[in-house]
């Protein structure tokens, strides 16, 4: 099974897919790759990671489909776990949830905001997912390639939760590493995100 991993970034120094134009010197890091099995591509200007996103879906072959954030919060390592119901035809999506095992985040209101924005998403698709805001998603890629993403932002997460919910398609969550980094290592995602999510 072959599994194709996007991996939106802006300003991370880390192997990458999608570079969402950084200014930090990561465009010219990945300049330099030479790797066939990697395919860079490069945004004019920073349009966020839901636009990534839907760069990223022209230039997929994989039967899997996984989303990785690249300030490695999510550990590579949770793939396997991610893609084993997938393979064996228990799920068309898996999420990969911070809830189910150890968590840590990085403060109350990121941990309070994505618990609101999980409950209002089970109340509004009549689900029991316990981490909708999560970035690890893995798909079946003719689901992923269906779902028509407009969002531009961290807004993916809810609207393509959404989508697939209201597909009916079978969507299960496994237990994730999560090492949460903090406003000052880095961390993006603000209050206005969790609005726009909203």
């Amino acid at each position: 099974m072959r599994i194709s991993v996007i991996v939106p970034v802006f300003n991370e120094k880390e192997i990458i897919v999608i570079d969402d134009y950084s200014t930090d010197g990561t465009r010219q890091i990945l300049k330099k790759i030479r790797d066939k099995e990697m395919k860079v591509i490069f945004h004019s200007h920073n349009k966020g990671k839901g636009a990534a996103i839907r760069t990223a879906q022209t230039y997929i072959t994989g039967d899997v489909v996984i989303i990785q954030d690249a300030d490695l919060e999510y550990e590579p390592k949770d793939y396997l776990n991610l893609v084993k119901p997938i393979e064996d035809d228990h799920a068309d999506v898996v999420y990969g949830s911070r809830f189910i095992g150890a968590h840590k985040f990085s403060s109350f209101w990121h941990y309070f905001g994505n618990k609101f924005l999980t409950w209002t998403t089970n109340i509004l698709y009549q689900s029991r997912i316990t981490d909708m805001e999560t970035c690890y998603k893995a798909f079946k890629s003719p689901i992923f390639l269906n779902l028509n993403i407009k969002a531009k932002r961290f807004d993916f997460e809810p609207e393509v939760t959404a989508k697939v919910l209201k597909a009916h398609v079978r969507v299960i969550e496994v237990p994730v590493t999560y090492n949460a980094r903090y406003r000052k290592e880095g961390k993006k995602i603000i209050w206005k995100d969790g609005l726009a999510g909203l």
